[in-house]
């Protein structure tokens, strides 16, 4: 964080301070929630949670070189004593970002945010100091404490922005005010919580009409591909780009395709030149990602030539998302078990089989969280998008939502070898040690509660070890 004494912090947040001889002292490290990431310098913000009380953890973390602890009643140490420790951190991230004057974008969508600033990201920096977030630290808590790990030297803050509801981008926006807005696309994930497509539209589409007006600067970055995206040109003020594979996109893709290893090629046209990209990432659904992600740095003054070698040279930055891995055996080994939602889950199916390019192919798969009404249909369309695709091996994981993906591989035309129902991650891995042979390729997915990383991780252990099952 950008230097603040502990008087200026208390006065930005309202906050009282206890148990300090000297006022003036400035934090100087990173703003942590989190006791082991305490360093010298650093500020410690003290949330109560379900099961612990950072509270607890202020002795330790000033022994540890904490300046101050960030906390909801006195605790013996130095110490700025608010109301609300949430409100206070979204304050104290506001204030930072209005002093630091770097370019803020921010993004929200459906299905890839996190791939997609990663993408961001790694294109930015090769302009200018970037920071941004990491993981899907995407909340109330996540974001503000991205925001206050910038620095003097900061010139582009990217920021993902998650939605459970209507008015949760609106007050994130409001921590941190975006002056590039993207918008990916509106999906199924939480349409349980949201009530439907339309609510989902509304909720990411406060993004937009947080930003300044043209004139002064803001900028919306639309998917011209996403009819209810498009429609949020008229939700806001700010420009209007457009990318896609749309004809009309000012950022588009031209000649698509994917390498023998499953990497997406293609053509890449800005409003200034075109240049050709070869991603490292797998799956055609990155093209999408590549395409936002190459608007942004156009509009923020990047040419086409440094974009498109930036989006070729990219990787994953953050874990469980389409992780490859070959084992000494030949088997390959796909881990994107973080998260997943109807729109993930086909394009990881689809990568999947163009990965395996002849080969076998296995998809373990288990519930996606939060569908709501839609929960049994959407299960159902997966099952039978395997059949569809030709995936060599369904192994559906877990209990009702499981039966309800291979009840629709199923009734789509597989018979009993080409899909099984197992009950927990470990028979899925005991299934697999016995059956997997050289050359396999498996993809690993499932939204994050069901925890089949775990799968994946026993798969690749069995494989440096050598004791893989061969037929």
């Amino acid at each position: 964080m950008i230097a603040l004494s502990l008087a200026e912090i208390a006065a930005v947040v309202g906050g009282q301070t206890y148990d300090i001889p000297d006022p003036s002292v400035e934090v100087t490290g990173p703003v942590v929630r989190d006791s082991r990431e305490v360093v010298p310098g650093s500020l410690f913000v003290a949330f109560v949670g379900e099961r612990v009380d950072g509270h607890d953890f202020a002795a330790a973390v000033v022994e540890a070189g904490a300046v101050a602890v960030l906390a909801s009643r006195p605790v013996g140490v130095p110490a700025i004593v608010v109301e609300d420790v949430q409100a206070a951190l979204g304050a104290l991230a506001r204030h930072v970002v209005e002093r630091l004057g770097a370019t803020l974008v921010a993004l929200t969508g459906s299905a890839g945010k996190t791939s997609t600033k990663d993408l961001i990201a790694q294109v930015l920096r090769r302009k200018a100091p970037t920071v941004f977030t990491p993981g899907s630290l995407n909340n109330e808590i996540g974001l503000p404490l991205t925001a206050l790990s910038a620095t003097e030297e900061t010139r582009f803050l990217v920021l993902e922005m998650g939605a459970r509801g209507i008015g949760h981008i609106r007050y994130l926006t409001e921590l941190t005010p975006p002056k590039v807005g993207l918008v990916l696309n509106v999906g199924t994930a939480h349409i349980g919580e949201f009530g439907g497509r339309e609510q989902i539209s509304r909720a990411k589409g406060e993004l937009v009409e947080s930003l300044p007006a043209a004139e002064e600067g803001g900028t919306a970055i639309l998917n011209a591909d996403d009819p209810l995206v498009r429609a949020m040109a008229s939700r806001t003020k700010a420009k209007v780009i457009l990318f896609g594979e749309s004809g009309e996109a000012d950022v588009r893709a031209e000649n698509v395709r994917l390498t023998d290893s499953g990497q997406p090629a293609f053509r890449l046209h800005t409003p200034s030149g075109a240049s050709d990209v070869t991603m490292r990432l797998y799956g055609e659904h990155h093209v999408s990602n590549a395409l936002a992600a190459a608007a942004v740095a156009h509009e923020l003054g990047m040419s086409v030539t440094e974009i498109a070698t930036a989006l070729s040279e990219a990787g994953s930055l953050s874990r469980w998302r389409m992780e490859v891995t070959e084992r000494p055996d030949g088997v390959t080994v796909v881990n994107d078990a973080y998260n997943a939602n109807p729109e993930s889950m086909r394009a990881a199916l689809r990568a999947l089989v163009a990965m395996g390019g002849g080969r076998r192919t296995w998809a373990v798969l288990g519930k996606m969280a939060e569908l709501g009404d839609e929960a049994l249909a959407e299960h159902d369309a997966v099952g039978r998008l395997a059949v569809r695709l030709n995936v060599s091996k369904l192994v559906a994981v877990g209990g009702r939502e499981a039966s309800w993906l291979q009840l629709g591989a199923y009734n789509e035309g597989s018979w009993g070898e080409e899909s099984v129902h197992v009950s927990d991650a470990q028979a899925a891995i005991d299934l697999l040690r016995s059956e997997l042979r050289p050359g396999d390729v498996v993809l690993v997915k499932a939204s994050r509660s069901v925890g089949l990383e775990s799968v994946a991780q026993a798969l690749l252990e069995t494989g440096a070890e050598g004791e893989v099952a061969a037929r």
